[in-house]
């Protein structure tokens, strides 16, 4: 009469009922399954602490969002350069009086016409650039290394105008290396025209310089214009 609730038939023999496999695996079972009070308080509370935190948050994420975004619009600012004024080259300031001359035209006595010209084009500019022309400028009775030196070194760049006749006058050639001399590593200072002759015939020495090549005048004479002033 005495059987467990599980169907077993061991009470019969004892006043305690004996341990039932089923019985207590039923409990165990209820064990797991009842909640903790504890943890249920203890994660309520803390689900709370965090809500409350992250209500409080939106203001202080606010104020440093915007600090953020001062910040990062100041860096952009700042990291931003500026660009250079323009150099006055009329300024009394200017490097540019530290020579006697802003360009000094080597070139052959064949080619006088086509140097006039330049000349007279450069001269005529806003800036009013002092070039130096041999047969012009020379003083009477100097010598002509003399001048031809002097010529180069008071002189910011040199325009080689390089023609069949530049090539073979040795006075030209003399005065391209003094202009060499004068600024091995060129720096913008030396400017060769080419005139009426071949690539092929551009002289060894200059070979590591761009030139500007004359086909038409008018533009050849603006290439030369804004190479000096730069």
């Amino acid at each position: 009469d005495g059987g467990c609730s599980g169907g077993c038939g061991f009470w019969g023999l004892s006043a305690e009922p004996p341990f039932c496999p089923l019985t207590s695996a039923g409990w165990f079972r209820r064990l797991l399954q009842k909640p903790k009070q504890s943890s249920i308080h203890a994660s309520s509370s803390s689900h709370s602490t965090t809500s409350h935190s992250l209500s409080s948050s939106p203001s202080s994420f606010s104020s440093s969002s915007s600090a953020w975004s001062s910040s990062s619009s100041s860096s952009t600012s700042t990291a931003q350069p500026s660009r250079p004024a323009p150099v006055d080259i009329s300024s009394s300031s200017s490097a540019r009086w530290a020579k006697s001359y802003d360009v000094c035209i080597c070139h052959s006595e064949v080619d006088l016409e086509f140097v006039e010209e330049l000349v007279s084009y450069l001269e005529s500019q806003p800036q009013s650039l002092r070039c130096f022309l041999q047969l012009r400028d020379s003083v009477a009775g100097s010598a002509v290394m003399t001048e031809l030196c002097e010529a180069v070194q008071n002189s910011h760049c040199w325009v080689m105008l390089i023609t069949p006749s530049f090539l073979q006058d040795p006075w030209c050639r003399y005065q391209m290396h003094q202009a060499l001399a004068e600024a091995p590593m060129a720096n913008g200072r030396t400017i060769p025209v080419l005139k009426d002759i071949d690539r092929k015939d551009y002289p060894r020495e200059l070979r590591n310089l761009y030139y500007i090549y004359v086909a038409l005048k008018e533009n050849s004479f603006r290439q030369i214009r804004d190479t000096v002033l730069r």
